[in-house]
């Protein structure tokens, strides 16, 4: 009589996500929208200070700090290319898009969701 394999843990079903409490909702929230006046700097606190803490502000704050790299990236790029009249276009779009996505994200994440920006580069795993 042959025996089943025992699953392994990776084929196991992740455990169900639990919703966050409060405070975890509003450091989230203040992550996402950091980022509109201070850069990378307040998802990186955020996320330094709390990701053993809280799955889902490790989650939040890996996602805004990497969306606000990649909008650091955008922004040099878009200097750069100021030499050429393009860089004004760049700048404002990527201000726009910064803008957009950051009241996007705060708003799912301030009611106990996940958020994941699309067009960034990932990293921060």
């Amino acid at each position: 009589m042959e025996s089943q394999p025992t699953p392994s843990a990776e084929n196991q079903p992740s455990p169900p996500a639990t919703t966050p409490n409060s405070n975890d909702r509003t450091l989230a929230v203040l992550a996402h929208l950091g980022g509109l006046l201070f850069g990378f700097v307040p998802a990186l606190v955020i996320w330094l200070v709390k990701k053993d803490e809280s799955p889902y502000l490790d989650r939040q704050g890996k996602e805004a700090l990497n969306f606000q790299i990649f909008i650091a990236i955008c922004v040099v790029a878009s200097m750069i290319l100021m030499i050429l009249v393009i860089g004004v276009l760049l700048l404002l779009a990527t201000g726009v898009v910064n803008l957009i996505f950051c009241i996007i994200a705060a708003v799912r994440v301030s009611n106990g969701g996940d958020y994941r920006y699309p067009l960034t580069l990932r990293l921060i795993k």
